[in-house]
């Protein structure tokens, strides 16, 4: 990249983690985007909030905000909202997303914010060293859950595609160049962008081998206006198990209505 979008700043990551991944994926994103003239770089802002994935925007060189504990989205609307012009993108853990964050992701999809929100799924609180998070398997042994989760894990993408979110889509971290590629749709596309990338946790819940044989790229003739088909699509969590954006439609932004 002719771009240096890094930091100085000591990444702090467990060596080996698939953080390092989505930071690569996400960095190749902007540097094209930029150098490509779609997007200028003064006009890019990244937001996090806390947590192992959060961590990415003390490594960006660009424009950004740490917000509290799953309240990224908020911020991201806020810094939309104020100037219209910017590309914003936010980062945030399945604990973040799915636990104390879930009602803002629930609006932010409601309203078609016009953000870019990616989600480090790797099922498990990560920072705080392994406490079960909503998308959790079912069984999962981790220090809140010693004898194993009761509960069926959330399905994310089956949850914003309920809630009117324009762009739904799933990426592997371990698949850069293709989650480079999403991360572009996703900036390309006026609306709420939604990505879970699915991310194991070498240290604590590595699930490398597990994913191996279920993922899957979908088709690129799959019709992503097709909303009963996405539907059916992202309810395939069984031995298989999807990946490409799923939904695409436009629709009036939070922002467009706002500033009207």
């Amino acid at each position: 990249m002719s771009l240096n979008l890094s930091t100085k700043a000591k990444i702090t990551w467990c060596p080996g983690c698939t953080n390092f991944a989505i930071l690569s994926a996400f960095q190749k994103a902007v540097s094209e985007m930029i150098e490509n003239g779609e997007v200028e770089e003064k006009n890019v802002v990244a937001v996090s909030g806390i947590g192992c994935g959060s961590k990415i925007t003390d490594y960006l060189n660009m424009n950004t905000f740490t917000s509290l504990h799953g309240r990224e989205l908020p911020a991201m609307t806020g810094i939309k909202s104020a100037n219209p012009s910017l590309l914003v993108f936010g980062f945030s853990g399945d604990g973040s997303t799915y636990d104390e964050g879930v009602a803002h992701l629930v609006h932010a999809a409601r309203r078609n914010s016009d953000v870019n929100f990616f989600v480090h799924d790797n099922q498990l609180f990560a920072l705080t060293t392994g406490q079960a998070t909503p998308t959790s398997p079912k069984g999962f042994k981790g220090k809140s859950t010693p004898s194993g989760s009761i509960e069926e894990p959330m399905n994310p993408l089956l949850t914003m595609l309920s809630l009117g979110a324009t762009f739904v889509a799933r990426a592997n971290a371990l698949d850069i160049e293709n989650t480079k590629k999403i991360m572009q749709e996703a900036a390309r596309h006026k609306g709420f962008s939604f990505v879970d990338i699915v991310q194991p946790c070498i240290t604590l819940f590595d699930t490398r081998e597990d994913y191996k044989d279920k993922l899957y790229n979908l088709d690129e003739s799959y019709p992503t206006d097709d909303f009963d088909f996405a539907m059916r699509k992202v309810q395939e969590r069984g031995e298989r198990i999807p990946l490409g954006i799923f939904y695409k439609v436009e629709k009036p932004t939070f922002e467009e209505q706002l500033h009207q």
